[in-house]
């Protein structure tokens, strides 16, 4: 029948995080903000959970004097998206 959605994933705001760091090697929080329309708290939220899971790393650091979060998709990750699409497809059919 229907294979589990994984409720990590099913956020609209996480999903579209790990789709972003899917086509990239990183983004920067700034960057995540613009393309989701996230503000910076629920974004730092999501990213954390995200992170807990082990689906993403963030590193902190600086640009020059200016704080910088580079996120990036773990193997883990990517495991548990492709999982999550799978898991989409045999709702719809796997017809996409």
């Amino acid at each position: 029948m229907f294979k589990e959605l994984n409720p990590l994933l099913h956020s609209e705001l996480r999903l579209a995080v790990m789709s972003i760091l899917l086509s990239v090697e990183s983004a920067d929080f700034v960057y995540l903000r613009e393309q989701t329309g996230a503000t910076a708290g629920n974004l730092s939220v999501q990213i954390d959970k995200l992170q807990k899971a082990g689906y993403i790393t963030v590193e902190k650091g600086f640009k020059g004097k200016i704080p910088r979060t580079t996120c990036a998709i773990t193997q883990v990750g990517v495991s548990a998206f492709e999982e999550y699409v799978a898991a989409l497809r045999s709702y719809i059919g796997g017809k996409v």
